[in-house]
């Protein structure tokens, strides 16, 4: 069982230091550190230890740039480093050997060494990591792990080096202001180098010596003094897609019996590279967006709502793992109308899809607001601006739904409708916000199609109508069935089955209140059931009290 120990100087019963923590790990260990600067260096060996900042990134720095030792050293075992800031002097900021490293979400610098060196058959994943001012950023020795959503930058010598056999996965990073070169392989290095953003070189944007045979994948170089890509005598690899702007001339210099494969650049202008390619995929909670999912799977009903919901979120994470390989992505509008009778879930599936957009990245997350028309016109010219635009401000980041929308495109009252007002302020705040908020407008179906002819502009900023259509009778019976089990309620034999005919003869009109009528008629039900146990003239066990009988239901609806 993994152990987690607590490192804070000021808590009684802490750790005053990591290291005093490290000293006491004798198997897996989660080492939560409180906020604070640490000046020691840490040792590392045989067991599987994470150390993390307890209170999220930047807020714990571990600085060893006075001593002569790797500020986090490993030798064998595994090691995790989360949110923490790391600062070395001439040794390495974080050095491991024949060890698994995890950084996740670090700020490294180091004076003369490495700010990350991994070597002797290590296995390493560097993410969302920042190195900003060493000799080298990355040093990867005979080892082979994954770089993704890094930047380095300001180094005297090298971006990254890659060399003796080692083949890591260096994609979506920018490695910028280098001394010399942004990425150095030699000595049979075969790296893969995927939508990287490398730029501002001393020297070669990549330089390739020594045997070695890299793979270049829609890359950008750009400013850089030297070749966008170099390769040496005795060099293969390929280069595919890959841009180059502003660098010496060959942009790529292939030496006389070098023999690369070459792939001319297809990439738009809107193609991103490096780190700000994988934000998108950063962001993504594939765990959430399941949960979500699974969640509008089990609604009742509304299938065809369901499959169009799934075809948007389709799209939209298709598209956010476009981004996040440097492909170019059109423009999205996460704006929909809601159309339908009451009580058919549009409020649910609104807040579920804001949720899902949070999830994917599409939308930063925030909150879910519901608001009518009162809530958006106010009393005199330019009162409804003002109320539109706050209610607006309080859903960026997640979903703004705007029940029975239809009646702000309808004049009340004899001064004048500020309705209108209303409408107009949205069209202008859901162009210049479309990435921070969702706006979803609901109502009956054909006043919505009036509701979308009040403003020009209107029909445009929404990616989609969704129709919401009346329960059956046999999905409201259920809808039952879930109330009466939520509050531990039992339908005896044949209520259901009554339920079903009693909706089956109600009629359907726009102002149906399908799971209303559902909730309204399960209160009805209570009322009787209640009514039934009193008049019994004796206390009920507890199954009569969770029992709901025809006879109940017949009284209920009035049979």
């Amino acid at each position: 069982m993994t152990r987690t120990l607590l490192v804070s100087p000021d808590q009684p019963g802490a750790y005053p230091s990591i290291g005093d923590a490290l000293a006491a790990v004798d198997t897996d260990a989660v080492i939560s550190v409180s906020p604070g600067t640490y000046h020691e260096a840490l040792f590392v060996n045989d067991y599987a230890v994470t150390i993390v900042a307890a209170q999220g990134a930047g807020t714990v720095t571990v600085d060893a740039s006075s001593g002569e030792y790797p500020t986090v050293s490993a030798n064998s075992g595994r090691l995790e480093l989360r949110d923490l800031v790391l600062k070395a002097g001439d040794a390495p900021g974080v050095a491991v050997e024949r060890a698994k490293l995890v950084l996740t979400n670090c700020e490294l610098s180091a004076g003369f060494g490495p700010a990350i060196s991994v070597s002797r058959g290590s296995e390493f994943s560097v993410t969302r990591c920042r190195v900003n001012g060493a000799r080298y950023g990355l040093v990867v020795d005979d080892s082979d792990g994954t770089v993704e959503g890094c930047e380095f930058s300001d180094l005297s010598e090298d971006g990254i080096i890659v060399r003796i056999g080692a083949a890591p996965t260096i994609r979506a990073s920018t490695i910028t202001r280098c001394g010399n070169r942004g990425i150095y392989v030699y000595q049979y290095g075969r790296p893969t180098i995927e939508a990287c953003d490398i730029s501002q070189t001393g020297h070669a944007g990549i330089a390739v010596v020594h045997q070695c045979a890299p793979v270049l994948r829609r890359c950008r170089i750009r400013d850089t003094r030297g070749p966008a890509v170099s390769f040496a005598r005795g060099c293969k690899g390929t280069v595919e897609e890959c841009t180059t702007e502003n660098t010496a001339l060959p942009a790529i210099e292939i030496a006389a019996d070098a023999t690369p494969t070459i792939v001319e650049a297809s990439a738009s202008r809107r193609t991103t590279f490096g780190a700000e390619a994988a934000q998108a995929g950063q962001a993504q909670d594939t765990e959430r967006t399941e949960q979500l999912l699974a969640e509008l799977a089990a609604m009742v009903g509304l299938e065809a709502v369901k499959e169009q919901v799934h075809a948007l979120i389709d799209e939209i994470q298709v598209n956010e793992w476009r981004r996040s390989a440097g492909l170019p992505v059109g423009t999205i509008s996460h704006h929909l109308i809601f159309a339908g009778t009451p009580g058919t879930g549009k409020t649910t599936v609104a807040r579920i899809y804001g949720e899902l957009l949070a999830a994917l990245g599409a939308l930063p997350g925030g909150a879910f607001r519901e608001v009518s028309r009162r809530d958006l016109v106010g009393q005199y010219l330019g009162h409804t601006a003002e109320k539109t635009a706050a209610a607006f401000e309080a859903a960026r980041g997640g979903v703004l739904f705007i029940d029975e929308a239809y009646t702000l495109s309808r004049s009340f009252g004899s001064g004048g409708d500020f309705g209108q007002e209303a409408i107009d302020t949205l069209v202008k705040l859901m162009e210049d916000h479309r990435d921070q908020v969702a706006v979803i407008a609901a109502g009956y179906t054909g006043e919505m199609r009036q509701f979308l002819d009040a403003n020009p502009g209107l029909a445009s900023r929404f990616a989609k109508t969704i129709e919401f259509g009346n329960y059956s009778p046999e999905q409201l019976a259920v809808i039952v069935e879930r109330i009466a089990d939520g509050d531990e309620y039992l339908l005896a034999e044949g209520a259901t089955e009554l339920v079903q005919a009693h909706f089956a003869t109600i009629e359907r009109d726009q102002n149906f209140g399908n799971a209303r009528e559902a909730r309204k008629l399960f209160e009805r039900v209570r009322k009787a059931q209640a009514q039934r146990l009193r008049q019994a003239g004796q206390r009920p066990n507890l199954d009569e009290l969770r029992t709901v009988t025809v006879a109940d239901i017949r009284v209920a609806i009035g049979n």
